[in-house]
């Protein structure tokens, strides 16, 4: 038993010190891959804020939150990302992205207050949107097909994830 105890510890300090394989570069399906999964922590950390309650100026789960303070908490809480407080501000940040080639993750904007981009959520596909709606509402899933939202659409914006930079 101790000559194979011996061996067995003799064999694992040499893999321990051979060299290392060099890893290879990230083909285009992994980086897709990585960015979707990446997508998907956003959305996992958005679908989690599901029925909290509305609050204008709120930035809190415990205490409720508006549209601009979900979209802050999840993208600080997912990604370590800082955003600008409101959602006229957080529409300067990212990248503009066309309604058609909006990927989970990504940010969707509305005029909701007669003013551009008052109002914002996280695009979940399948033209489906997370966001805090209103007051005595809570953070709730809708349709973008919807005529009100429909009408009131002003724009997406894709966020670079900071692992990414």
């Amino acid at each position: 038993m101790t000559i194979l105890a011996a061996s067995l510890m003799a064999t694992s300090a040499v893999w321990s010190t051979e060299a290392q394989p060099a890893q290879e570069p990230e083909t285009p399906l992994v980086k897709l891959q990585h960015l979707r999964d990446r997508a998907s922590e956003l959305t996992m950390q958005a679908m989690g804020m599901l029925g909290i309650r509305y609050k204008y100026g709120g930035t809190s789960p415990e205490t409720g939150m508006d549209c601009s303070g979900l979209i802050q908490h999840i993208f600080k809480e997912a990604w370590g990302k800082n955003l600008p407080r409101t959602a006229a501000e957080i529409s300067h940040a990212g990248t503009k992205v066309d309604k058609n080639d909006l990927q989970p993750g990504d940010l969707v904007f509305y005029n909701t207050l007669r003013r551009g981009f008052s109002h914002v959520g996280i695009y979940l596909g399948d033209h489906k949107f997370i966001h805090a709606p209103s007051s005595g509402g809570e953070v709730r899933i809708e349709s973008m097909d919807i005529d009100y939202w429909k009408k009131r659409f002003n724009g997406g914006r894709r966020i670079s994830d900071p692992e990414q930079q």
